[in-house]
């Protein structure tokens, strides 16, 4: 839904039951990074309480001053420290741990490779004196259009290595997106692969760069990796053979370079859902330090754990979950090429037994995926993981729950995790021995994190009220963009205009809006309701889609759930619920029936969908978010908005022409 800004000076409602607690085991307790509630009164002092993440890394020239707030909203932060994210990665852990494991990768063909922290050293060093030798230097900004095979990681080091800042643009989209993206960074360099893997099949991969390049018009520098020794597909005369490149710099050693704290580390374009993307600019020092702090506090990442994140590194997940923060703190992360249910729905499983993992990272989509397939696909399979998240959007309670029981086995203690590409890092997550878990809930703020709900006024909505708004983050934090790239006026009008006061030069007084609706309940903890723009206006009663949706997944069922508004004469807005059910379960008027009896139970009359439209798939993008844009489209019968960005441009077109033909 397209939103003015006064649309939005309504409050939302919130009329999700209240959920029931649960304790992390006290085993896990007493082995966590963090068992004590100080640190918040410690991070509570700002900024100084921040030094403590910055504290974890290794720096040439400590910092004169942690915060430099005088010219909002272009915050600095560790400001005069020197610093090199790919030093603090790789060479200060080959002191103690260099025959460590660094990266266990597992191909979708089942190839297996192991990378120590030595071994990682020695490829990085060769790639930067590779990037060095064809000219890029401090400060040049390489494309990356990468899928997840390990040269993605080594290459972004390398990059940070030498001071170039890197832009990873991620291997599904389009050659349209990636020339966009390109363009964008006045970006002269582009790594890309010949091909790889996709449900046993090899996708070329290099013809996106390829027309790319073509549509720039431009002549950037493309290097190429391929996916093994010898190339699957043509590659053009002019590009550069990257490993062949790499062969030339053997055992060739490239100085990190000394990195100012405010010099860029990458940018990281975020798809929103109108507009061109934004490239958020993201700084060396700060990023670096929450990301590091956070793997450490609340995703209790030690040296000693096999831990897998598994999102992609093309989105800003795996930038500070798989790549910076597990690497800056010396741990073994898992990378794993193929989809999770390729070749069998158990392959998840799978890996996670072969690799012993201790922590899993992963997505609600994936989770309501699992659920979607049943618990017999988990079945045979020895794994037992200590830590289990929940990023990237709200977490339905019932997900939560079957995550819980069926995957955690009741013991692993749950983080939900709200945070964004321009947060740089978790923001609001409970730590995990520290609080309760509460199925559906995001939890407390991260520790020195100020997150505030107001109304579209800007002004605080109490607690107890149990009434949703605007979500606002009040403080700065080290995390946080610097800037959207080459356009500072954007910045200010999409991140903070609406809630600041933009005259003044005191930061106090300006506000970081983050464009989802929240609630607060009465013990604190925070409920994310999803974007604001998904938000429906139902005979003058404000939706937030997650609550609709999570009411439609209560039925036994229902595997997943979207819900779109469509224009009505007098309510203004009536939902259509867009339905997926369980493998094996045929679409009757019973279960529509069910389903409108649980939104009339859990929400009330008012919410009940106009109408329940079952199918097969829903419209997502390439990193699994529903794009409800579309299904709003559909149900008004109005044009396709943009489906470049869809993993599956298909699907949009084959549910509008089901409905057609019901005549709805």
């Amino acid at each position: 839904m397209h939103m003015s800004s006064n649309n939005r000076m309504g409050t939302i409602e919130a009329h999700l039951a209240e959920q029931e607690y649960y304790k992390p085991p006290k085993e896990f307790i007493e082995q966590a990074n963090v068992k004590s509630s100080d640190i918040y009164e410690r991070f509570d002092k700002f900024p100084d309480g921040f030094e403590e993440y910055a504290n974890l890394l290794d720096w040439y020239e400590r910092w004169d001053e942690t915060f430099d707030g005088s010219n909002p909203p272009f915050y600095k932060w560790f400001k005069g420290g020197k610093i090199n994210a790919s030093y603090n990665c790789i060479d200060r852990h080959l002191t103690d741990r260099k025959n460590q494991t660094a990266l266990l990768w597992e191909g979708e063909n089942g190839e297996q490779k192991n990378i120590s922290y030595q071994d990682l050293y020695r490829e990085v060093n060769e790639i930067a004196a590779a990037l060095k030798s064809i000219g890029v230097k401090e400060n040049d900004i390489v494309t990356l259009h990468l899928p997840m095979v390990l040269e993605l990681p080594m290459t972004m080091l390398a990059c940070a290595r030498i001071g170039a800042p890197h832009s990873e643009v991620f291997a599904g989209f389009s050659a349209s997106a990636l020339a966009d993206r390109v363009q964008d960074a006045n970006s002269e360099y582009i790594v890309t692969i010949d091909g790889y893997y996709r449900r046993g099949e090899f996708l070329n991969h290099i013809e996106k760069t390829d027309a790319a390049v073509e549509e720039i018009g431009g002549n950037p520098t493309v290097l190429v990796w391929t996916r093994h020794e010898k190339p699957m597909v043509k590659i053009k005369d002019e590009y550069i053979l990257l490993k062949e490149l790499q062969g030339e710099h053997k055992r060739e050693c490239v100085d990190p370079v000394e990195r100012d704290a405010e010099d860029i580390l990458f940018l990281m374009y975020t798809s929103g859902t109108t507009g061109k993307p934004k490239g958020c600019q993201h700084r060396t020092g700060g990023y670096l330090s929450y990301a590091t702090g956070t793997s450490k506090y609340v995703l209790d990442i030690k040296p000693e754990d096999t831990y897998w994140c598994a999102a992609d590194i093309g989105w800003i997940t795996g930038h500070s979950y798989i790549v910076y923060g597990p690497l800056a703190l010396g741990t073994t992360s898992v990378m794993y090429e193929g989809t999770p249910d390729y070749p069998h729905k158990g392959r998840i499983w799978e890996i996670a037994e072969r690799y012993d993992v201790d922590i899993f990272h992963t997505s609600p989509t994936a989770v309501r995926m699992f659920m979607k397939w049943g618990e017999v696909h988990l079945q045979g399979y020895n794994f037992n993981f200590r830590l289990m998240t929940s990023v990237g959007e709200p977490i339905q309670p019932e997900a939560w729950m079957w995550y819980y029981e069926h995957i955690g086995k009741g013991s692993a203690v749950i983080v939900d995790t709200w945070w964004q590409t321009e947060t740089g890092g978790h923001m609001i997550t409970n730590l995990p021995a520290l609080s309760d878990m509460k199925p559906g809930s995001a939890g407390l703020p991260a520790p020195g994190i100020k997150p505030m709900i107001v109304d579209g006024e800007g002004k605080e909505i109490e607690t107890k009220g149990g009434q949703a708004g605007n979500l606002i983050i009040t403080r700065p934090w080290p995390g946080m963009l610097q800037t959207v790239y080459g356009d500072d006026d954007r910045f200010i009008e999409t991140y903070w205009e609406e809630f600041s006061d933009t005259s003044s030069t005191e930061w106090e007084k300006w506000s970081y809006k983050a464009g989802d609706g929240a609630v607060q309940t009465i013990d604190k903890y925070f409920r994310i309701l999803g974007r604001l723009d998904d938000v429906m206006n139902v005979a003058g009663h404000r939706l937030g889609t997650m609550e609709l949706e999570s009411v439609i997944v209560e039925v036994k069922s229902v595997a997943e759930a979207a819900v779109a508004a469509r224009k009505h004469p007098e309510k203004g807005e009536v939902p259509d619920a867009y339905v997926i059910l369980r493998e094996g379960i045929e679409a009757s008027d019973l279960i529509r029936d069910e389903i409108n009896k649980s939104v009339e139970n859990g929400i009330g009359k008012f919410a009940r969908p106009a109408n329940v439209i079952f199918v097969e798939d829903l419209p997502k993008t390439r990193s699994g978010k529903i794009m409800r844009r579309l299904l709003e489209d559909i149900s008004n019968n109005e044009e396709l908005g943009d489906t470049t960005t869809l993993s599956d441009p298909t699907v949009a077109e084959k549910i509008r022409a089901q409905i057609h033909e019901n005549g709805k």
